[in-house]
């Protein structure tokens, strides 16, 4: 079946495509405020004329925004592509580590900034810009900019509140939002701007001023973002791989009555004759029981004498497997609620391990030995 011209039209068309923009869809920066566009060039080093009408910053910012948005690994230094790479849970290949053309082809693998989601993502600058605050600075601005938060003044919600009071916040103060202007870090010191860069690995412009410094911490603070949402991927499912360690190893450590006491305290049907192997199948099947909170607080009540010492060291794991998992959302300030510190909660697993059986120590120490090496893989990658 032969194609229309028009039919034909579209699909060279589609195939073509167009830097920064989406079939017939404008690149976001088209709709910027010409101010936005000379400070995207300014942040990027990117000269232009004085006087330049709009379109000329339009096409400058076009000629820039693959290279400084969608592929900025082809400019990176060795060092910095083997810390994205880390990040990633990966590791350079071996003889590679100094090798940048190499590097860059590996993180390659592993970018996910594409055309389309910088696209996004710049149209919804909101979304994404306060993600690598602290708290304190996040406080400051609500109450800079006079935004009430729910009390109490937890990370989630600060985050929700000043997504929500984003825009009315730069309309009382006639400032722009897409590309936004000093305004949106007046409540940073500049101690403030440089120790975000310093704990990212990025140099302090030299000479220092707080304009360059803003403008840095704005120039990296997408990617800052999607390392953030990197390094909470790796810890959440580095956290997963300890939590599934810690059943499996807690299973094995039960005799055969006593998984099938547990079975039968949380309805799961047991078929007479069932083996040993096929008691841990039918365990593991129903594992997220195991791990939820069906399992009772006191495991001498809910399995009775037999049980009492297992039960006990799981929920003594459990609970330091739950302050560590609150710390590393700490860490990335993706915290949600109230936990035991990973210390205080490792020390109390700790004691209950020493009274324990050498079944149930062996529960404890798989898990605290993946929570630390999860902690150690998540401390090197912030």
């Amino acid at each position: 079946m032969k194609l229309s011209l028009a039919s034909a039209l579209v699909v060279a068309l589609a195939a073509q495509g167009s830097v920064a923009s989406t079939w017939f869809g404008k690149a976001v920066y088209n709709k910027w405020h010409e101010t936005e566009l000379e400070r995207w060039l300014s942040d990027h080093n990117v000269a232009y004329p004085t006087p330049s009408d709009r379109k000329d910053l339009e096409n400058l910012v076009k000629d820039n925004w693959q290279n400084n948005i969608i592929t900025p690994y082809n400019s990176w230094d060795a060092q910095t592509l083997q810390s994205y790479l880390t990040l990633k849970g990966q590791q350079a290949k071996k003889g590679s580590e100094k090798n940048t053309k190499s590097l860059i082809d590996q993180v390659k693998v592993y970018w996910t900034e594409t055309e389309d989601s910088a696209n996004q993502a710049y149209g919804n600058v909101r979304d994404w810009i306060f993600d690598s605050w602290t708290d304190s600075q996040l406080k400051a601005f609500a109450d800079k900019h006079g935004i009430p938060v729910p009390q109490p003044r937890q990370r989630d919600t600060l985050l929700k509140t000043l997504r929500e009071n984003y825009q009315s916040a730069a309309n009382k103060i006639s400032e722009t939002t897409s590309y936004p202007g000093d305004w949106l870090y007046e409540s940073w010191s500049e101690s403030d701007l440089k120790a975000w860069l310093d704990e990212r690995g990025l140099p302090a412009p030299q000479p220092s001023s707080r304009d360059k410094l803003i403008a840095s911490v704005r120039r990296n603070s997408r990617l800052a973002s999607l390392n953030m949402q990197a390094a909470y991927s790796s810890a959440a499912s580095s956290a997963q791989a300890a939590k599934q360690s810690l059943s499996d190893a807690l299973l094995d450590s039960w005799s055969d009555s006593q998984i099938k006491e547990w079975c039968d305290k949380n309805g799961i049907n047991v078929p007479q004759g069932s083996r040993r192997n096929e008691l841990l199948a039918l365990a593991r099947k129903h594992r997220a029981q195991l791990m939820g909170d069906n399992v009772s607080g006191t495991a001498a009540s809910a399995y009775g004498a037999a049980t009492s010492k297992a039960g006990n060291q799981y929920n003594a794991a459990a609970t330091g497997f739950a302050g560590y998992t609150y710390w590393i959302k700490q860490q990335l300030g993706l915290a949600t609620g109230p936990a035991a510190s990973f210390s205080s909660a490792t020390s109390a697993a700790s004691k209950s391990a020493a009274s324990g059986s050498k079944s149930a120590q062996k529960v404890y120490d798989a898990a605290t030995e993946s929570a630390i090496k999860a902690t150690d893989r998540v401390k090197e990658e912030l």
